[in-house]
């Protein structure tokens, strides 16, 4: 997962990254290699339907917010599955422009 660590990098120096992620789990909204676009956000600042950016079990994952309470967010894929829930303090950032393209490596 190269793309993690390029992403919490740029996100701590730039508070926003551009990253080429791999894996089937965001099909339908995010195609493995897609360049997207991630900005830091506060957990507060999360919506419903949103694509975060995530800490999750010692991992990091691109996932949608399910659901939202004053503490947590209930985060799943775009493939029907529920993950579970997360403390706010989790998210890193938030998923604000996907696009085609190439899909050469950045």
């Amino acid at each position: 997962m190269g793309w993690v660590k390029d992403a919490l990098k740029e996100l701590n120096e730039y508070g926003v990254c551009q990253i080429r992620p791999h894996g089937g789990s965001m099909r339908g909204r995010i195609e493995s290699g897609q360049l997207v676009t991630i900005e830091k956000i506060d957990g507060t600042a999360v919506h419903l339907d949103d694509v975060i950016f995530i800490k999750w079990k010692n991992n990091y994952l691109l996932h949608i917010a399910k659901e939202i309470n004053d503490t947590e967010i209930l985060i799943g894929n775009n493939l029907g599955k529920i993950n579970g829930w997360i403390p706010k303090e989790n998210v890193i950032g938030k998923v604000i422009k996907v696009e085609d393209g190439s899909k050469k490596d950045s």
